[in-house]
């Protein structure tokens, strides 16, 4: 039975596909290495119920067969691999003679190599003669959270704080430990453990007030191959009164930030380095100086790179104070305007951090067009774990389904999965017992680290791997794997229609609120009136934004992905869809199919009962049965709205209140 706090790491004995040997041979003894071996170890443990002898050069008995840890450059029998090429924090992996080889071609991609076989052979696939090797797409691979000392989490979902409580660091240093492991089983290599908006007495974390106590935890996460980010507020320098100003240009902010990282790179030398969010939704930044974002950037950079820290500097910046009577306005527009003419003049040691798209973690939006526009500065994609605009971990909606469409973009240069090297995500984990809140979103913190690893997975291989490692090799897994897929096509068809985005709850984002933003400072309206709906965004510009190729789809209703229609085009309700149908008929039987296909997966979950841990079954019934009344009022809302709208009703009869 599934055990929730475990997640995808559960102790289940397995039917062994090969000869697991008695002992295991270690070489090197690294914290890395030797963390890598007590996995290995305690691994085989809950999978196999035997515990190998570790063995070193000193006691090793090498007559007999065994596995075999280390870094790849050390392995005795190299010439076992001479086939298989590993590039940084990559691994091999190879069954041999009744030896298991595992090799790193460093100490992090070793801790990997054991987390992954562990992994395929819980789900049958290491047999003799096997052998594998992989490297990670993606040499960045971070975990956001956006935590706040007094210990909530701004847009989370399961619970209070894993670090924080009542304005101190306070943790258990064992779920510290086991939260580590189960990012290192998915190749995580970066985390920042506080908000973005770093406000209050977070400002202080990067002074001797907090550093002890976050270079304890860096420490805890040091072992598993993972480094840490302080996010920081770039008015540091003013706000506690030691200077007038925050301008990166001033000489005495200049010397405040690196005596700053001096005291931090003290405490945490292999500090990662500063997150920052500048300029946006009213925090402070460089153009209150009448400076750019590379000016902002490149005085903190200069601050940290003595230590070889980086810069990461996100790029959500807009007008959040715009005027819904202006229809030139287009925020959408805003990264690509801010960004773009600043393109080659970040140091090196700046990283963009850049939204999939040019709204907001939307259900349904294109690919932001500053991925392929940029090709002199480093730069990251951002994702969203958090269902902050898809469910609150309430409604389930399986994200890999949405990421495999982002990682296959063209952008006219490359496709994302080969354009970019680097993604961080705003995670989805607190307190709660089974750390997602919904036990089923635990699904979207594996897939984030399996599809960023490697690009070219798809969403159902994704999901299966999942459902076997958290409920075994059988049917029910099987069954829970297809509800999973099925939930996020649910989920875009009960929500907002074809791309037009923002019609939720304001503030709290769950729920419908159809005109919620329609006439705020946020810039994300739809317009809709009795006769059309949606954004020119031919007229705005913003579709010029993008390559040529893309362009060209996006601009012409008839070539435009009907998902991202009404993001892209103003269209009148008797616009004839791909199916011969009518646009607001299309709003209608989507809206319908949404709500029974939420229906039917609450059906499906109710026949998997007998096969399921009592309280896991209960826990994601429950949200099932509020996900059911939640998809109910987006459908009654949403057709409501639009039959009032219009007077047209549903062509098929169904009920619509009015």
């Amino acid at each position: 039975m599934l055990k929730e706090y475990d997640c995808w790491l559960q102790k289940r004995k397995i039917g062994l596909t090969i000869k697991i040997p008695d002992a295991v041979y270690v070489q090197g003894d690294s914290e890395i290495i030797t963390q890598a071996a007590k996995e290995y170890v305690n691994g085989i443990q809950r999978l196999a119920n035997v515990t190998p002898k570790i063995e070193t050069k000193k006691t090793a008995n090498s007559s007999l067969p065994k596995a075999w840890l280390g870094l790849i450059s050390d392995m005795e029998k190299q010439a076992l691999f001479s086939n298989l090429a590993a590039g940084a924090e990559g691994f091999v992996i190879k069954i041999a003679d009744n030896n298991i080889y595992i090799a790193g071609k460093d100490d992090a991609g070793l801790l990997y190599a054991v987390f992954r076989f562990l992994s395929l052979l819980a789900c049958g696939k290491i047999k003799d003669n096997f052998e594998i090797s992989e490297t990670p797409a993606s040499s960045l691979r971070i975990i956001n959270h956006w935590d706040n000392l007094d210990g909530t989490i701004e847009r989370g979902y399961a619970g209070n704080s894993l670090f924080f409580k009542n304005e101190k660091i306070v943790y258990d240093s064992q779920r510290i430990e086991d939260y580590a492991r189960l990012l290192a089983s998915i190749g995580i290599n970066r985390i920042s453990l506080n908000n973005v908006n770093v406000r209050n007495r977070a400002k202080l974390l990067i002074t001797e007030v907090y550093l002890e106590q976050l270079a304890e935890l860096a420490a805890i996460f040091r072992r598993f191959a993972i480094r840490l980010f302080i996010s920081v507020n770039f008015a540091s320098p003013r706000d506690p009164g030691v200077l007038k100003t925050a301008d990166p240009l001033d000489a005495d902010v200049i010397k405040w930030w690196k005596e700053c990282a001096s005291v931090v790179y003290k405490y945490i030398p292999d500090l990662a380095g500063f997150i920052v969010k500048a300029d946006s939704e009213g925090e402070s930044g460089p153009f209150q100086y009448d400076r750019t974002h590379a000016h902002g950037a490149n005085m903190l950079a200069s601050a940290v790179k003595p230590y070889g820290g980086e810069i990461i500097w996100r790029c959500f910046v807009y007008n959040c104070q715009q005027d819904w009577r202006d229809k030139k306005a287009d925020r959408a527009k805003a990264a690509y305007e801010n960004f773009k003419p600043l393109d080659g003049k970040f140091d090196d040691n700046v990283i963009l951090q850049i939204k999939f798209g040019p709204y907001d973690f939307q259900v349904r939006e294109p690919v932001s067009p500053l991925f392929g526009a940029l090709k002199k500065t480093r730069h990251i994609m951002e994702l969203q774990i958090t269902q902050e605009y898809t469910g609150h971990q309430i409604d389930l909606c399986y994200l890999p389904f949405m990421w495999e469409d982002i990682m296959n973009f063209d952008t006219g240069e490359k496709s994302i999965k080969d354009l970019i090297k680097g993604f961080a995500a705003v995670v989805n984990t607190g307190l709660d017992n089974n750390w997602t809140g919904h036990t089923l979103a635990q699904a979207n913190l594996y897939g984030y680290g399996r599809i960023i690893w490697n690009p070219s997975l798809d969403a159902k291989e994704i999901a299966h791997e999942w459902c076997a490692l958290s409920f075994g090799q059988n049917e029910t897994a099987e069954k829970i794997s297809s509800i999973l897929l099925k939930s996020y096509p649910a989920y875009e068809k009960y929500t907002s229609p074809f791309g037009i985005c923002f019609m939720v709850t304001p503030g709290l984002h769950y729920g419908p609120n159809i005109e919620g933003y329609e006439y705020s400072r946020w810039g994300t309206y739809h317009r809709a009136n009795v006769k059309e709906i949606g954004i020119d965004r031919n007229e705005t510009g913003f579709v010029n934004q993008y390559a040529k190729k893309n362009a060209d789809i996006f601009s012409d209703p008839k070539k435009c992905p009907q998902n991202l229609l009404l993001f892209f085009h103003r269209l009148p309700y008797d616009f004839i869809m791909k199916n011969g149908e009518t646009l607001l008929q299309n709003i209608y039987d989507t809206h319908f199919e949404g709500y029974d296909e939420v229906l039917e997966m609450l059906e499906q979950w109710k026949r998997l009962k007998k096969n399921l841990d009592n309280a896991v079954y209960e826990s994601v019934l429950s949200r099932f049965e509020r996900q059911l009344l939640n998809a109910r009022e987006w459908r009654d809302q949403i057709n409501t709205y639009f039959f009032r709208k219009t007077g047209i009703g549903d062509s098929k009869g169904r009920l619509i209140y009015d």
